[in-house]
């Protein structure tokens, strides 16, 4: 399969631009995926069907693609690394809206909700095993070793996010190595992937992961500031969530730090107890903090930092698309 030559590409602008840039790769992607998902089990097929034909942008997988066309691959087993992504992605979706008791999920509901915990965690293992099946077909102990190992940090990151719960004495160190495993090790194993893939020199292989691994930042931090500044039919999921889970999200922690001794009592209860009884009330008091505006600032630095760590890959559309990637990242509604 050859790339069109890179003058015949215009360069993305927006996040329908990069979705459109990636759209023949990523149409290959979404049929191995429902083809692989196939089992004689039919409650198998209907969950998995539920959350991977739920309306996700497959964000995961497409920065796979287009870190492996940046990278100036030109074979086909891109392809195959972006459903395994995409499938160890979806895994963690099933067995987090188990752990959090989520009911609702990109609007809709979640598989627990509809089928139960025990259905939905025996699911997901399902698609652990199936990518680790898919991985293995590529028979590339690389990319199985840096597969492998991220797989194993976002299981250490949810543990880590399970020890924070209802600790209003979390901090911003203790937060970041909670996202780092459960996100950013997830975008920068996409990213570095395609790098492997093209046999790009050592100095830009471990670029194009610095540039996922703080995309993954930049991303996951955005993400917590929409559940104080967005809305459920926008957010897909119910607004509060983090905050009646008990998760101290770094709005939150932020908000610790500068709110007055009678907000900040009433923070750290919200926490302790978790509940959405006093939402208004905590709303009003981060906002008042100045915590909000300090997330969106962190988040903006997470993604000048992996737009920087392009420098180092040759110039092309589908580099300015990782680029565009990390502008979306924190300036998205949902």
């Amino acid at each position: 399969m050859s790339l069109p030559a890179a003058d015949a590409v215009e360069s993305p602008r927006g996040f329908a631009a990069v979705r459109a840039l990636a759209g023949a790769d990523m149409a290959r992607v979404d049929a191995l995926i429902r083809a692989r998902l196939a089992s004689d089990v039919v409650l198998i097929n209907q969950i998995a069907e539920h959350i991977v034909g739920g309306g996700g942008k497959r964000l995961r997988p497409m920065l796979h693609v287009l870190a492996a066309r940046a990278a100036g691959y030109e074979g086909t087993q891109h392809v195959q690394l972006a459903a395994v992504i995409e499938f160890i992605h979806t895994a963690t979706l099933l067995h987090d809206d188990v752990v959090d008791g989520s009911d609702l999920r990109r609007g809709r509901k979640t598989a627990n909700a509809l089928w139960g915990n025990a259905a939905s965690v025996l699911v997901g293992d399902f698609l652990y095993s199936r990518a680790f099946q898919l991985m293995v077909e590529l028979d590339r102990m690389r990319v199985m070793r840096i597969l492998a190992d991220t797989t194993n940090a976002i299981a250490e990151g949810e543990v880590l996010q399970l020890l924070n719960i209802g600790n209003p004495d979390t901090d911003e160190a203790a937060y970041l190595r909670v996202i780092e495993r459960k996100t950013a090790v997830l975008f920068a194993a996409a990213t570095e992937l395609g790098a492997v893939l093209a046999g790009l020199p050592e100095a830009q292989e471990q670029a194009l992961r610095h540039y996922g691994m703080e995309l993954g930042y930049a991303f996951q931090i955005a993400d917590d500031l929409l559940d104080y500044v967005s809305d459920a039919d926008t957010l897909g999921k119910n607004v509060g969530d983090d905050l009646a889970e008990g998760k101290p999200t770094l709005p939150l922690i932020y908000a610790l730090q500068t709110a007055r001794a009678d907000e900040a009592a009433a923070l750290r209860r919200a926490i302790e107890s978790g509940g959405l009884e006093s939402l208004d009330r905590i709303v009003a008091a981060i906002r008042d903090s100045g915590a909000l505006e300090r997330t969106r600032a962190r988040a903006r630095r997470h993604a000048d930092a992996a737009r920087a760590a392009l420098a180092t890959i040759a110039p092309s559309p589908w580099r300015d698309a990782l680029a565009a990637l990390a502008d979306h990242a924190v300036e998205r509604t949902s």
